[in-house]
C-alpha cells in the first residue's frame, strides 16, 4: 500500500471541501477500498474519512417512503423493521451479500460504489481498461465466466457486484448527493450508473468530489410481493452469477405492476422496461414469463466461458416470476 494523506471530516460540507485533489477519495467502511489499496489497484493520494458524519439514520418520509443515510451499515438496514415490512426485497438482497462481519461495516453509500470483481481488474499484470484506460480488456478473450452478457462494449465486459443496488433499482431509489459547490443533487438510480462504452473507468454520473449523503425510497407499492433470488457458486460470501429482484402485484388474475432488476448480468444493476411491459396486463403463465425473458436477452452476448449465464438467467427469471405470482 502506498503512502497517502488523511483528513477526517465532521460535516458533509467539510468533507467535500477536503476532497481537494484529483487523487482524493472518500472512505467510510472501507470494505472494498482498502482491499483495492492493498493490491495497489487504487492508489489515492488522500483519504477523507466520512465515517463519523451524522448520516447513519433511517427516517420515514411524509409520502410513506424512507430516507436512508449513506452511512447506515448494511446489517442495520437489512434488520430495520420498516425495511423488512415494506421493502422486503431490499432486506433479502442485503442478507444475500457478503458475510455478517462485512455487512456490519459496509455502508449504504459505499455499497452503491463497489468496484467490479473482474479477475483482470485486480491483476496489475493484465491490461484492463477499467483500471488503466486504453490498455485493453483481458477478459474479452480470457477467463470471463462471472462477467457480463448485457450492456457490454468492446472495451469492457465487467459486472457490477452489488446485491443491494439491484434491489434499489427495482424499488426506484433516488441517490441524494452534495456537490463541491455546495449544491444538493437528486439522481434517480436509473440514471446513476453509466454503461462502459469507450470509458469503462467512469462508472457513475458523480462529479469529482461529489458525496452521497442519502438514498431515498418511494412509498412501497400497495399489495406487492417481493422476492430476491440469487444464484451463486457457493452458499455464502459469493457474488451473483445471476440475481433477480422482483416487486410484483397481481389483481383480478393479471399482473398489474412489475418491477424487475438483475444482478450478475451487466456492468450496472440491470433493468429493462421491455421486460416489464411484456408482463403487465398478462395473466401469469410460462408463456408470459418466457416472453419477458425473450425481451431481456434480445441483445445478450456471451463471451465463451460465460455463455451459460443466458439460459441460467432465463430459468432464474421464470422461477422468480412463478414465485412472485403464485396464489
Amino acid at each position: 500500500m502506498r503512502s497517502f494523506t488523511y483528513a477526517r471530516a465532521d460535516t458533509a460540507e467539510q468533507a467535500v471541501r477536503d476532497n481537494d485533489a484529483d487523487g482524493c477519495v472518500f472512505i467510510a467502511g472501507g470494505t472494498n477500498l482498502l482491499d483495492l489499496m492493498k493490491l495497489q489497484v487504487e492508489t489515492p493520494e488522500k483519504l477523507v474519512d466520512i465515517s463519523r458524519l451524522p448520516l447513519a439514520e433511517i427516517e420515514e418520509r411524509e409520502d410513506g417512503g424512507l430516507t436512508i443515510g449513506a452511512l447506515v451499515p448494511n446489517s442495520d438496514l437489512a434488520a430495520d423493521r420498516r425495511v423488512i415490512e415494506k421493502y422486503e426485497v431490499l432486506s433479502r438482497a442485503l442478507l444475500a451479500g457478503a458475510s455478517g462481519q462485512l455487512r456490519n461495516k459496509a455502508s449504504t453509500g459505499g455499497n452503491l460504489l463497489q468496484r467490479t470483481r473482474c479477475y483482470y481488474f485486480y491483476d496489475l499484470a493484465s491490461p484492463c481498461n477499467k483500471r488503466e484506460p486504453g490498455t485493453g480488456c483481458s477478459a474479452m478473450g480470457g477467463f470471463n465466466r462471472v462477467l457480463a452478457v448485457l450492456g457490454t462494449s468492446e472495451h469492457c465486459i465487467a459486472t457490477h457486484p452489488s446485491d443491494m443496488a439491484v434491489a434499489m433499482r427495482a424499488l426506484d431509489a433516488t441517490v441524494v448527493t452534495l456537490k463541491k459547490d455546495g449544491d444538493k443533487r437528486r439522481i434517480s438510480i436509473h440514471d446513476f450508473y453509466r454503461l462502459p462504452g469507450d470509458t469503462p473507468h467512469i462508472e457513475t454520473v458523480l462529479e469529482p468530489g461529489e458525496l452521497i449523503t442519502h438514498v431515498e425510497l418511494p412509498a412501497p407499492v400497495e399489495g406487492a410481493r417481493h422476492v430476491y433470488r440469487k444464484v451463486r457458486d457457493r452458499a455464502s460470501y459469493a457474488f451473483a452469477l445471476v440475481s433477480v429482484a422482483g416487486v410484483v402485484t397481481v389483481e383480478d388474475g393479471r399482473i398489474a405492476h412489475a418491477a424487475l432488476a438483475f444482478g450478475g448480468l451487466g456492468p450496472m444493476p440491470w433493468r429493462d422496461d421491455a421486460v416489464e411491459a411484456a408482463l403487465v396486463g398478462q395473466a401469469p403463465s410460462d408463456a408470459a414469463f418466457g416472453a419477458a425473458a425473450d425481451a431481456l436477452f434480445r441483445d445478450a452476448q456471451g463471451y465463451g466461458h460465460n455463455d451459460f449465464k443466458i439460459p441460467l438467467a432465463r430459468r432464474t427469471l421464470i422461477a422468480t416470476l412463478r414465485e412472485l405470482t403464485a396464489e
